[in-house]
């Protein structure tokens, strides 16, 4: 078995891939074990999957493996993860804001210590923006009360896990997982390496405000039914609130007070239709995942995986909606 795979997801990281190939492989080659490099293109939309080919002719370790459309980055992480070979597998982003360097200090944390997963914790992020650095501690704050106290604070995607780990994750019928959440609540031995966080090596973010939002929805939905339970508060707030709208109505009507009648409906309407619209939005919201999992349709589809096959050019090409599309005939001699 290999001893190390490094699963990358990338989705049009064409800039940035030839500083990550400069910094990634001399730290590997140096480590002197067995390794591969597993880039796995989320249905890039530029060169990203031309540029990988290029560098994989001097570089026989790196491993393409394509999705078919852009399935999201957690989605593209899970592909990679399931068809990683190595003993140890190190999930790593293409911006190199979490340094390739550390990989080599938790491997040898996982070896010494005998733990099966190692978090790499963000100890300086002072080259993120004043927002992204309050909305992580915001998020990571609540996913603590949701999960619990065993999730690394400013712990991301860079991490490593043992084999172990990846054989409970692929059993798991999570349809979205969310890493960051799932792995630590599966309770395996761990251990911490901190480094400081470094500034986007080339490319723009692929995490907006907007796939903030999502992961902080998509990790609360995943991991806790506190929503379905505002639901319920919402709902016998408004019946109490009703209870005591009828017997101030009561009241006025025996002492012969006049009630605008108009005022009072438009208020009791508006007040029991808001309530009502957000408690069948959140349901909705549940119901719907359970519907995704009764249809069982899988996150991602692998388009092709270089490790098993050699692309042909027109095979490459239909998965391709960009014409710019290289020939990658020539390209794919060496592969993972």
């Amino acid at each position: 078995m290999t001893t190390l795979s490094v699963v990358i997801p990338m989705f049009n990281e064409t800039a940035v891939i030839p500083a990550l190939v400069a910094r990634l492989r001399p730290v590997l080659d140096a480590l002197g074990v067995d390794y591969e490099v597993v880039a796995v293109d989320d249905g890039s939309r530029d060169d990203t999957v031309s540029v990988l080919f290029d560098h994989g002719r001097d570089w026989p370790q790196l491993r393409v493996l394509r999705l078919r459309r852009n399935s999201g980055h957690q989605a593209a992480l899970t592909a990679g993860l399931h068809r990683a070979i190595g003993r140890w597998v190190v999930s790593l982003d293409a911006d190199l804001q979490d340094p390739p360097e550390t990989i080599a200090e938790m491997l040898r944390v996982a070896r010494e210590d005998g733990v099966d997963v190692v978090y790499g914790v963000r100890a300086d992020r002072s080259t993120d923006t004043v927002f992204k650095r309050n909305t992580a501690r915001g998020y990571y704050w609540l996913m603590r009360r949701i999960v619990g106290g065993d999730l690394p604070a400013q712990a991301g995607d860079f991490r490593l896990l043992s084999r172990d780990v990846i054989e409970v994750l692929r059993r798991l019928p999570e349809r979205a997982p969310v890493y960051r959440l799932l792995v630590p609540s599966l309770g395996f031995p761990s251990a911490e390496v901190r480094y400081d966080r470094a500034a986007r090596a080339a490319g723009e973010t692929k995490y907006p405000l907007r796939r903030m939002v999502a992961l902080a929805w998509e990790s609360t939905a995943n991991f806790s039914a506190a929503p379905l339970r505002l639901a319920t508060w919402l709902g016998m707030s408004s019946f109490l609130l009703c209870l005591a709208l009828i017997v101030f109505g009561m009241v006025a009507h025996v002492s012969g007070t006049t009630i605008p009648g108009w005022t009072s409906m438009f208020v009791a309407v508006l007040l029991l239709s808001g309530v009502q619209l957000v408690c069948l939005g959140l349901l909705g919201e549940y119901v719907g995942r359970i519907y995704a999992t009764v249809q069982n349709r899988p996150a991602f589809h692998v388009g092709f995986d270089s490790l098993d096959e050699m692309p042909a050019t027109e095979t490459v090409a239909k998965f391709d909606d960009d014409s710019r599309t290289p020939n990658f005939g020539p390209a794919v001699s060496a592969h993972g």
